[in-house]
């Protein structure tokens, strides 16, 4: 089966590199780029002591992503695992970490929910003017969550005359996508707003509707030289409705779940003489959440409805002191979650009514140094205290070093701590579940090391990362607690995961850019806490459970001729393990058979920029090869998936 996928696989290449033959030369000009999550300050990406990939919004565009899940599979270290159908559950498992390990930022607002739970199903490329992920612990930055990586979405800003933009596409399982915008501005003010709409019947035959609706907008001052200040709002509205059960039996006629909300920041600074700048930063996230399953029949017993509303506020004050190459940056962040909502079960034998009204709080305190200038050596050395409501103060630290050897070779290290936050649900349960209002913090602690190195002035690049880290005190539930504990969370597990990353781009020809990128794995449980059976997620001297062992990325891109685009790419991810619960008792933990999904992305401009307007013919196919092996235990993955379109551009 390999083989013969890594043969059509090269035909495709063949093919896509051949179309290509005859297209311009593309702008050889590249720039050194700066990145802001890793320092939260502007640093060149070469003078950054940890590993960061950026991804453009012009780039996924080309690709046809739609999500932003989809667009991290191609990310070194990025485990991506999704239950199917558009709208099942994504989840991102980075270098080995739990799914909860990464902080997620849109323009500098938190979007998981406290105690660090993100579905990517619905986190949409609308707008987005780039994608910056870190890998590796950011806690002494970003505080929670931030245990194995960051990532952060940019929104647009716009730019020149006003220009207003549509696009639909429409394919299989019944899907269809609808788009439009409007986006302009100068120096002084700019301004970007984008709506759109998805929906799908999904992959199952009954009660597998999606619908999803983005509003993604940013507006941008600067009143003069040394000010500036912008303001972003994000509305999300998302249906999902799934037939599914835990064991991915369609069994369910009308089960679904819900969920909208705004993202909220403002965002000002002032540049003062002598180096000194000082930022201010408000941000808002509200969720509201439901979950209904009624009787599928006259006959059926049994109901269940919930009702959430989950906010996380914050804000900030950071400020920076420049001066011959070093930059120290200091801040405090201040933020409030709170949770309230109420579940009810009812059946013949009784109605069994839950709610929850919970508030926690974190003030945090963080300094950093930085060293970036003309000398080949760059240095990052900060720490952080966190003062919580629930388990008090905790401590994080990050020290890097990079070094350029040359103009063409890099070496750097990075070693840092990281830390994650109970659930308001291990904390604060209550009724057949009881919480632990003393848990502490999941932690790790980790180091890495990398190289990067240039050939042929830029024309081939390849980068290295060895990394380590350890998890400790991850937080464990039993149904039997021992006398005389009455709670069932415990923080005592503790396993590590260690690997390697590895990236290339080749130049192929002036237009043919191929890239590939490839992580090795090996994570090992060494406390397995309170759960000794096989079936537990914690198993002693077993892997951790959804992270494969080998995951290759390859990816070639070509321009047609200054008109056109074509994208194909493919993944291949090794074997895993998985617990499968439709299997007996003590037989539930199965390896998963290693998979493959090829894409195959183009478009096509028919009238250009410079006539004040465009259109362009767009298409995606997923799962070319229309492999049906399972990503997740018992789920059915999506077949071979068409969407195709068109885009429209008009400037008034």
């Amino acid at each position: 089966m390999h083989h013969a996928f890594v043969l059509r696989l090269s035909v495709l290449s063949s093919l896509a590199a051949s179309v290509a033959a005859a297209a311009q030369e593309p702008d050889t000009v590249v720039l050194n780029p700066v990145v802001v999550t890793a320092t939260r300050v502007p640093t060149p990406a070469d003078a950054v002591t940890a590993a960061v990939t950026t991804l453009s919004g012009r780039e996924l565009q080309l690709r046809g992503i739609r999500t932003v899940a989809e667009a991290l599979r191609a990310v070194p270290g990025a485990a991506v695992v999704e239950t199917g159908s558009y709208g099942g559950q994504t989840s991102l498992f980075l270098r080995g970490g739990e799914s909860d390990y990464v902080k997620v930022l849109v323009d500098g607002v938190p979007q998981n929910q406290p105690g660090g739970a993100f579905d990517f199903a619905d986190l949409t490329t609308d707008n987005v003017d780039r994608i910056e992920i870190v890998r590796g612990p950011a806690s002494v930055l970003y505080g929670s969550d931030a245990v194995t990586g960051v990532i952060q979405i940019f929104t647009r800003t716009g730019s020149g005359a006003p220009r207003v933009t549509a696009a639909a596409r429409a394919g299989t399982y019944g899907s269809a996508e609808y788009e439009t915008g409007l986006a302009g501005g100068g120096s002084r003010a700019s301004y970007s707003v984008t709506v759109s709409r998805f929906r799908s019947d999904g992959l199952y035959p009954y009660n597998n509707q999606y619908r999803n609706t983005v509003v993604s907008s940013r507006v941008r001052v600067a009143p003069d030289d040394r000010t500036d200040a912008s303001l972003t709002y994000r509305w999300g509205d998302d249906t999902y409705h799934f037939p599914t059960n835990g064991a991915g039996q369609p069994v369910d006629s009308n089960q679904f779940s819900a969920d909208r909300g705004p993202s909220l920041s403002v965002d000002a600074g002032r540049r003062f003489g002598a180096g000194l700048e000082v930022r201010g930063v408000a941000a808002l996230r509200e969720l509201r959440l439901r979950s209904e399953d009624r009787p599928d029949s006259p006959g059926e017993d049994g109901s269940f409805e919930s009702r959430d509303f989950v906010r996380r506020a914050s804000g900030g004050v950071l400020a920076t002191w420049r001066r011959a190459g070093a930059a120290v940056t200091a801040g405090i962040d201040y933020e409030d979650e709170r949770q309230t909502g109420r579940s009810v079960f009812s059946a013949s034998y009784g109605t069994f009514p839950d709610s929850i009204n919970v508030l926690r709080w974190n003030t945090g305190y963080y300094a950093q140094t930085l060293f970036t200038g003309a000398s080949p050596l760059s240095l990052t050395l900060g720490g952080r205290v966190d003062d919580n409501s629930q388990f008090g103060p905790h401590g994080t630290f990050r020290a890097g070093v990079s070094c350029r050897i040359d103009a063409t070779t890099r070496v750097r290290a990075m070693v840092g701590t990281g830390y994650k936050e109970p659930t308001f649900f291990e904390n604060f349960a209550r009724g057949s579940v009881h919480g632990n209002p003393n848990l502490d913090p999941e932690r790790s602690t980790s180091w890495e090391a990398g190289l990067e190195r240039g050939w042929g002035d830029g024309r081939m690049r390849v980068a290295l990362t060895y990394f380590d880290q350890r998890f400790r005190d991850l937080i464990e539930f039993t149904f039997t607690p021992a006398p005389p504990d009455t709670v069932n969370y415990f923080n005592v597990a503790g396993a590590w995961a260690r690997g390697i990353e590895a990236s290339a781009e080749v130049r192929l020809a002036r237009d043919v850019v191929a890239t590939l990128a490839y992580t090795y794995l090996h994570t090992r449980v060494d406390n397995p806490g309170l759960d000794s059976s096989p079936d537990g997620l914690f198993s002693a001297g077993q892997s951790l459970l959804r992270r494969p062992a080998h995951t290759l990325t390859p990816q070639i891109a070509a321009a047609l001729g200054g008109r056109g685009h074509v994208v194909l790419g493919a993944q291949w991810v090794g074997r895993r393990d998985d617990l499968d619960f439709s299997r007996p008792a003590g037989e539930r933990r199965v390896s998963l058979p290693a998979y493959a999904r090829v894409s195959l992305a183009g478009q096509y401009t028919m009238l250009g920029h410079d006539a004040g307007r465009f259109v362009a013919l767009t298409a995606r196919i997923e799962n070319l090869l229309n492999d049906r092996t399972p990503e997740i235990a018992g789920f059915l993955p999506r077949g071979r998936t068409i969407l195709a379109g068109a885009r429209v551009g008009v400037e008034p």
